[in-house]
């Protein structure tokens, strides 16, 4: 239980998608206009990580590692299929983004035409395929750890928006010189965002 909290803290604040590893900036910064906007894109992807991951990570496990299809015949236990990891995690991810997109379409047409082409560009969000990529690699031990991770990393992504949408909103008021008015600011601003995520590297559980 303990490493899985660790994952998840870790996830949000430490490994932070946007300030750690800069995947997804072209969404959060074209996006983070205002916190509405911003709440509404964050939850869409919170919710894609949280069912794409797990769902790669069943498919590595019993399907693309090495040995993985060992269940099926001992005679392809030594059969490696990871080379189709690109191919199969990118269209768990389109399909599943192709699900929410109708479901925002149906349940709130405004959200929906705010953001425009960014929610169907979830499936091409290199953050979305960043954490399925991320979990291969890190060879998590079971289930639970990767749900952490996924949660963890959508709430991270969700927190690094929505606080550059609130800042973005509270500047509009604010003596910006004119060379940084626009995406000037904002490339400032999350610098120093990043800079201040820096500092839960400290963090022990």
């Amino acid at each position: 239980m303990q490493e899985i909290i660790n994952i998840f803290v870790k996830s949000i604040f430490i490994d932070n998608m946007v300030f750690a590893f800069f995947l997804g900036m072209c969404s959060y910064l074209a996006v983070s206009k205002t916190v509405k906007t911003s709440m509404g894109l964050g939850l869409a992807v919170v919710f894609v990580l949280l069912i794409t991951v797990p769902i790669n990570y069943l498919i590595n496990e019993f399907i693309l590692k090495e040995g993985a299809l060992a269940w099926l015949s001992p005679s392809l236990a030594s059969v490696d299929l990871s080379f189709l990891s690109f191919i199969l995690f990118i269209a768990v991810i389109a399909a599943i983004v192709q699900l929410v997109e109708m479901f925002v379409e149906k349940v709130s047409p405004t959200l929906y035409s705010q953001l425009g082409i960014f929610l169907p560009l979830i499936a091409v969000n290199c953050a979305i395929m960043g954490a399925s990529l991320f979990m291969q690699q890190r060879d998590y031990a079971n289930i639970g750890e990767v749900l952490s991770f996924s949660l963890g990393s959508g709430i991270g992504w969700l927190l690094a928006i929505v606080g550059l949408a609130a800042i973005r909103e509270r500047i509009r008021y604010a003596h910006v010189p004119a060379p940084l008015k626009g995406l000037g600011i904002t490339f400032i601003i999350t610098g120093l965002m990043a800079i201040a995520f820096m500092s839960f590297i400290g963090i022990k559980l």
